[in-house]
């Protein structure tokens, strides 16, 4: 018998020096191709009408939305302004508080979107264009899918 025996040699342990690195990595990732929920919608998504001549918005950041659709289960045209339901007499203290939220440089360059379904009322969309005239905010911008113009009309 022998005092000394040799140790019997199994797999090395696993390094995870570069586990950190690795992790970091993949938050990082995530961080930067995460896109971040702008509102909610509480109308029915709106079909866009089709358009021909579609141009793209430059600086989506300076852009503010209403929404014009349906809800379920209630009649008429609804508009909603970030994450809630309003009435035309809110514009005005909607676009007065979008600008207060951009620096005075940027407040000329705001744009107004209106994604309307295509079976809103006309008379809404007029209301809501006469209450931005009212607060001298003329950069409206109207949200169309590009195509054939034929397949607005109802048949």
């Amino acid at each position: 018998m022998s005092k000394f025996r040799k140790k019997k040699k199994g797999m090395p342990a696993i390094s995870t020096a570069s586990l950190p690195d690795i992790v970091f990595m993949l938050l990082f990732f995530f961080m930067v191709t995460t896109v971040m929920r702008e509102t909610e919608l509480k109308i029915k998504k709106p079909q866009l009408p089709f358009a021909t001549e579609v141009k793209k918005l430059e600086r989506k950041s300076l852009v503010s939305n209403i929404y014009v659709g349906k809800v379920e289960g209630q009649g008429g045209d609804k508009i909603q302004l970030n994450d809630r339901i309003a009435s035309v007499n809110e514009i005005p203290s909607f676009i007065f508080a979008e600008r207060e939220t951009h620096s005075e440089e940027e407040i000329p360059l705001l744009t107004t979107s209106i994604k309307a379904d295509v079976d809103s009322k006309v008379g809404t969309i007029t209301d809501i264009k006469e209450k931005l005239r009212d607060v001298n905010a003329l950069k409206i911008n109207y949200s169309t899918l590009s195509g054939d113009v034929m397949k607005n009309i109802k048949k």
